[in-house]
């Protein structure tokens, strides 16, 4: 009977245990969408469909904290045009770290419930995942883990699974209760070191983390910074952009640590002005798996 008790433990913990490098549910190529409108340009197409894009990571709305009101949505995107063919919609709501400080046990279900409301006032169809994007820290972390927790069974209520967005300083937390996260691999330095470094990307600011990488207990898939930030600087403009030798550096270092941030790869984001600043070749490159 000890033995028998002893095997059924032992399977009960491999059963809630979740092995880093872990398959994803989903593959393909992926971007992310963070624009109040959403209307797509004809390039912006003819970008979805010569590279393969199976999924759109689309910003619904903001999560901010209002005061005496609490946790508010902010921003919420204005659909007024057709939604692509072919391409699946994933919800994807950024909220303020300071909104885990004071978090109803309502704010879930409202969450929930708005982005549901937005799907059928806007007719997006096949909606199978919602995701949740906070740069939660140490202080915050146990609000926003309960929190999700929440989400997630709300979110199964309608049928989606729920991912999540992990920083790089957040590897080294336990890790949240979701289907999978997505690695940020951008925005990885600190504005104010600009001189020295690409805020955008820079491999140095990556490598110290890659350790937390083999043994962090989720499926992870990867985004990637395609964007430029312009900054005015004592009344000098600035321009940061992440290199194409950079980028594909970073994707070579994290694919060596582990296999699954080969399997869904995601670029942030989509606009005109960003499907220019790499060439085709170069963005079948940082999409090739």
């Amino acid at each position: 009977m000890r033995h028998l008790y002893v095997a059924l433990l032992c399977l009960l913990l491999a059963a809630c245990s979740r092995p880093a490098g872990m398959p994803l549910t989903v593959s393909g190529n992926a971007v992310y969408y963070w624009r109040t409108v959403f209307s797509l340009s004809a390039a912006e197409q003819a970008f979805l469909s010569s590279h393969h894009i199976g999924r759109v990571y689309c910003r619904y709305f903001d999560v901010v904290n209002d005061g005496e009101r609490g946790p508010m949505p902010h921003a919420t995107i204005a659909f007024s045009g057709p939604l692509p063919q072919h391409v699946r919609l994933v919800p994807t709501v950024f909220i303020m770290n300071d909104c885990m400080t004071h978090c109803p046990d309502s704010l879930a279900r409202l969450i929930v419930n708005r982005i549901v409301q937005m799907n059928e006032t806007n007719d997006v169809e096949g909606v199978d995942e919602i995701q949740m994007d906070c740069d939660y820290s140490l202080r915050t972390r146990a609000a926003y883990y309960r929190f999700l927790g929440q989400l997630r069974s709300e979110a199964r209520r309608h049928g989606f699974s729920l991912s999540v967005t992990i920083r790089l300083h957040q590897l080294s937390m336990p890790a949240p209760p979701a289907d999978y996260g997505v690695l940020m691999l951008y925005n990885t330095g600190l504005p104010e070191r600009f001189a020295e470094r690409n805020p955008i990307l820079d491999m140095r600011d990556v490598t110290p983390y890659l350790r937390h990488l083999k043994d962090y207990p989720l499926p992870l898939a990867a985004a990637y910074p395609v964007f430029q930030w312009q900054r005015t600087i004592h009344g000098v403009q600035i321009a940061h952009e992440a290199p194409f030798s950079e980028v594909m550096l970073t994707k070579q270092a994290v694919e060596k640590e582990r296999d699954d941030l080969r399997q869904l790869i995601i670029a942030y984001h989509l606009s005109e002005e960003n499907i220019d600043r790499y060439t085709t070749s170069e963005y079948e490159a940082i999409y090739r798996h």
